[in-house]
Parts: C-alpha cells; structure tokens; sequence
C-alpha cells in the first residue's frame, strides 16, 4: 500500500494537528507534515488545498490573505472547534492504532 493510500481519510487531522502550534500557508503546513515526520509523509497541492478547504467550510480553520512582503499568501488558523476536533481525533487515534498493534502483533 502506497502511503498517499495511507495518509487519505487522515489529512484533514493531520493538518489541524499541524495548525495546532501555529498558523500558516499551505507549503509551509505542508513542510510541518513533511519535517515532523522525518520526509514520511508529504502531501501534494492536489490534496491539500481541498483539504484546507473544507476545514475551513466547516469551520475548524479561519484563512486571511496576508502579504507584508509583497507576496500574497492565505494563512490558516485553527479555530477553537478544530482544536476540539483535533483533540478528539488524537483520542481516536490513539485508539484506533492500539487496536492494529494488536492485530499486528506490534504491541
């Protein structure tokens, strides 16, 4: 299994776990994932960007166009419902990955 078949049903927690320390635009939460996971996991703007998205439809991030340096860009925000989320998504996860060390016989 490739791990971009791995990381779909996944993103939207893993970019509000992203979010979760700081705001950003879409290659630097992009680089997070990548650098937090040791170059594990990348996403590709195909994903990213309708992730971001709908997160933001549904109301767990805030985006701003910001452009001090010249250069505009849409920075993400969590919002206190993505924090909700993310916290409730860790939980499940943490779960939901005992359960496979089980069946995998990782534990």
């Amino acid at each position: 299994m490739k791990r971009a078949d791995l990381l779909r049903g996944h993103l939207d927690s893993l970019l509000l776990a992203a979010l979760a320390d700081a705001p950003g635009h879409g290659y630097e939460i992009s680089q997070r994932l990548t650098r937090t996971t040791g170059g594990e996991l990348t996403v590709n703007e195909g994903s990213l960007y309708p992730a971001l998205h709908r997160l933001e439809r549904g109301g767990l991030v805030t985006s701003a166009w910001s452009g001090g340096d010249g250069r505009r860009r849409r920075v993400y925000e969590i919002t206190d419902g993505g924090r909700r989320a993310a916290d409730e998504s860790r939980r499940e996860w943490t779960v939901f990955s005992a359960a496979v060390d089980q069946v995998m016989g990782t534990a």
